[in-house]
């Protein structure tokens, strides 16, 4: 050992009672905020943190109402501030103290008072009160009210309780803190996404936000018809039994396309019950029609949901994306069989007594396993070709931790970039993460895949390799990267660049962007400059703000491609402050017709549109 090493050694085996310390409950969660939300993020994306708080507090109210306390929750958010009210039967008013600052604490230990619930460690309102700057919780209980007002989770306010002519239930009011979510801002898109599915999985329960109002009559039957984007085949199957409910249909696209939920959370990364309930739709049909189907010619095209009551669930994160139960309850069925069990039964029945959405069914059915043996030939070769193109060498370069060995929050940080031309991907690739960061890069300008069937996915040696690298051949599960990042140069090509690439996506793996995979990389157009400061902005807007704020004659730089930004600079753009437009899909974005128009074979019609509605430099002044 040489001696630099030594020192160095000797210096980390100096171990004392100093290097011990003790951290306050929040102070551990300010410090590691990641083992309690997830990430943090400022509201851009559906999973940032602020949302996470939001859930935090409405998770108690639901149970409130599946516990069969209260019918309705007012929730309130302006600038910044957010307010829940719900109707249940309010916080004991001597533990009011205890739920909001002690950790471990709460009620949901005890069965009988929340024997289903979602939150069940006594964490949740402590992270919301942790990461807040103020939050406060009033409850109203039996004409009695009691209210603590907190500042960065300290008390700065713990009043005697008093007497009130409220109704019974709690008030939650806090404001995220700005020094651990940066510029935050709560979107409402994905908040409405949210409450909508509180309501599809509590019908009858009425959240009122913001003067809008969500209610749901008919269940998971609701939810498929709310996020459908292509038209059912049949008529949606609606299931429900005790502690279960589903909905099933086939849609004319491809892919499998899920929404699984447990005791009201929003499983966003599957688990125990999804598996087994995709196993249990494709047995039984496969029986109920008598014929040997492959299983993918069952699930192709499908559109499902389940939720399933669980009691003491146990999640495989704090942020409980995916369930890792094997048991309904301590005295229950395994979830295996507790499904199983229930769509054998009642699938099968409904099958027996509706032959006509069961000869529907069938017809998609047969329709699949057509093009799946039209193409077995093109698969395989496309499979060897792909295994010989030394594709981690020629088009991807990967990064060190794979989906297979990623684990929790590490799978939330895996990314791809898809690039176009050498430049570009060379300049990402110096300045990317390797432990997490991917690219893959493309050759020219990729095929326009709209009207074409699966088979061109095989016969196209760009998409081929894409699908391979992703590994997303045979579904979702074997997705490589929790994020796909088109990063096209900011002109006419690369938007071109980057509409085939959706366009791609939308045709063959719809489930990418309706799970939430796919975004767009937000690179800077200017870069303005002076001898003490750089800003780099990414609209016109922005430009302006920086040469009046820079003071006069700053260096102006139009990037006008990923290749002219060094990778130095690139840096900046893809690591914390990593700006991302997701790509979604919405039932009203009616996407067959929106792509038969922008991507068809129609050039006259969209040359016209492209003529009428042209904006020139002197209409803009």
């Amino acid at each position: 050992m040489n001696e630099l090493n030594s020192n160095i050694v000797g210096k980390e085996a100096d171990y004392t009672g100093d290097n011990v310390i003790t951290l306050d409950w929040w102070e551990h969660i300010r410090v590691r905020p990641g083992m309690y939300i997830g990430k943090l993020g400022d509201g851009s994306s559906a999973d940032d943190g602020i949302y996470v708080l939001l859930k935090e507090v409405l998770d108690n109210a639901i149970d409130e109402y599946m516990m069969g306390f209260g019918k309705s929750i007012d929730i309130t958010i302006e600038d910044g501030v957010v307010t829940v009210r719900d109707y249940g039967r309010g916080i004991p008013l001597d533990k009011v103290v205890d739920v909001s600052s002690k950790m471990n604490t709460g009620a949901k230990y005890d069965s009988k008072a929340f024997k289903k619930s979602v939150g069940l460690n006594g964490v949740g309102i402590k992270a919301v009160n942790a990461l807040s700057l103020t939050m406060s919780v009033q409850s109203f209980r039996e004409g009695k009210t009691k209210l603590v007002e907190y500042n960065r989770a300290l008390i700065s306010s713990d009043e005697p309780e008093f007497d009130t002519d409220q109704p019974n239930g709690t008030l939650v009011n806090f404001i995220p803190d700005e020094e651990i979510f940066k510029d935050f801002h709560y979107r409402d898109e994905f908040v409405e996404i949210l409450l909508k599915n509180y309501t599809f999985l509590n019908a009858g329960l009425i959240i009122n936000y913001n003067g809008k109002k969500f209610v749901s009559k008919n269940g998971l039957a609701d939810l498929l018809n709310e996020y459908m984007t292509s038209e059912a085949l049949y008529p949606i199957i609606h299931l429900q039994g005790e502690d279960i409910e589903v909905a099933i249909t086939h849609a004319n696209q491809y892919g499998e396309e899920y929404y699984s939920f447990v005791n009201g959370q929003f499983t966003t990364q599957g688990g125990t019950h999804l598996s087994t309930f995709k196993e249990s739709v494709s047995r039984t049909i496969k029986e109920y029609y008598s014929k040997n189907f492959d299983f993918s010619d069952i699930r192709a095209g499908i559109v499902a949901a389940v939720a399933i009551k669980v009691e003491e669930p146990v999640f495989e994160s704090q942020t409980k994306t995916k369930l890792g139960s094997k048991d309904i309850g301590p005295e229950g069925p395994t979830i295996a069989k507790f499904i199983g069990d229930f769509i054998k039964r009642e699938l099968d029945n409904f099958l027996h007594k509706t032959p006509d959405v069961a000869d529907a069914m069938l017809k998609k059915i047969l329709e699949s396993e057509k093009e799946r043996k039209a193409i077995a030939g093109v698969t395989k070769l496309a499979r060897e070709r792909a295994k010989k193109s030394s594709l981690h060498n020629k088009k991807l370069r990967d990064c060190r931790l794979h989906y297979s060995d990623a684990k929790g929050e590490n799978l939330d940080a895996t990314c791809i970039f898809i690039t176009e031309g050498d430049s570009a991907s060379g300049s990402i690739t110096q300045s990317r993460d390797p432990n997490y960061q991917a690219v893959f890069s493309l050759r020219g300008k990729p095929l326009n895949t709209y009207g074409e069937t699966k088979q061109i996915v095989y016969k196209n040696e760009e998409f081929n390799l894409l699908q391979a690298a992703l590994d997303i051949e045979d579904g979702l599960e074997g997705l490589r990267y929790n994020k796909i990042i088109i990063a096209t140069d900011a002109d006419v090509d690369g938007m071109h660049i980057r509409l085939l690439i959706i366009t791609f996506f939308l045709q063959f793996f719809p489930d990418l962007i309706k799970n939430n995979h796919v975004f767009i990389l937000q690179t800077p157009l200017f870069r303005v400059r002076n001898k003490k400061e750089t800003q780099y902005c990414y609209s016109d807007e922005e430009r302006i703000k920086a040469i009046e704020r820079l003071g006069p004659n700053p260096e102006i730089t139009r990037f006008k491609g990923l290749g002219e930004i060094s990778p130095a600079e690139f840096k900046h753009f893809i690591g914390k402050d990593l700006r991302l437009d997701p790509v979604t899909m919405r039932k009203q974005d009616a996407v067959k017709e929106m792509l038969e128009f922008y991507m068809g074979k129609n050039t006259m019609e969209r040359q016209s549109f492209i003529i009428n509605n042209l904006v020139t430099e002197e209409d803009v002044a």
